[in-house]
């Protein structure tokens, strides 16, 4: 493996997120290498959608550093792509318009992958002009994730990109998710790098090349692959 690949994609440093006296994340110290895929287990409220939006520059640290990329996630946002768990699509466009919209928001952004292209690699028809409104739940997350690849970023962070969709459906974003992480990168110093959270461990299974699990804000399992569970 190459020395670049070695670094990380992601530092975390006794980094916390506070609400007053809630403790969102409890002060964490975490390396995530690049070209690699962490899933983020836990039950609902255990941190694992704060650590996904501190990685996003969405929310700022209460306590310590954090570093996206070799920089602070706010001089990162061009590499990185968020996907919540909810849509974020316009329901009266296309998905093809919705990809459109949200490419010209990026403005000179180096989007190597066509929203065309996009939406083909998630099995959606770019062709198809009725309204996202009138998706199916599992075709709306394919369109959302097509929002997210087509801004090729090396940082992509889904929070429970499994949700509304069936065994068949959920297998093949694995695999793709699989071939993202081999995708070229441009600036040769970093590598795709995959962080999601979901509620169906057996889903990300194959992926996963580090498994968190979260409780009450705190990592209290940290299992890479291969290791005994």
């Amino acid at each position: 493996m190459p020395a670049e690949s070695l670094l990380p994609a992601a530092q975390l440093t006794g980094t916390a997120k506070l609400y007053g006296s809630f403790a969102a994340l409890r002060p964490t110290t975490l390396s995530l290498a690049a070209g690699t895929a962490t899933v983020l287990l836990g039950e609902n409220g255990a941190g694992k959608s704060t650590l996904l939006r501190l990685l996003a520059g969405l929310t700022e640290p209460s306590q310590g550093t954090l570093q996206v990329l070799g920089a602070s996630p706010s001089q990162r946002r061009g590499r990185v792509a968020f996907m919540s768990h909810t849509s974020m699509l316009y329901d009266e466009l296309s998905a093809m318009e919705n990809l459109n919209y949200f490419a010209s928001l990026h403005g000179t952004c180096n989007c190597v992958g066509s929203p065309e292209m996009a939406l083909r690699a998630v099995g959606l028809d770019p062709k198809l002009t009725r309204p996202v409104g009138q998706y199916s739940q599992g075709m709306r997350q394919r369109a959302s994730l097509a929002r997210a690849l087509q801004t090729d970023p090396e940082l992509l962070l889904l929070d429970e990109p499994f949700s509304n969709l069936d065994v068949g459906s959920a297998h093949q974003i694995v695999e793709l998710l699989a071939d993202f992480l081999t995708w070229p990168v441009a600036a040769n110093a970093y590598r795709r790098t995959i962080v999601l959270t979901t509620h169906q461990a057996h889903l990300a299974e194959p992926l996963a090349d580090l498994t968190l699990t979260l409780d009450r804000g705190e990592i209290v399992s940290s299992v890479p692959r291969g290791a005994a569970a």
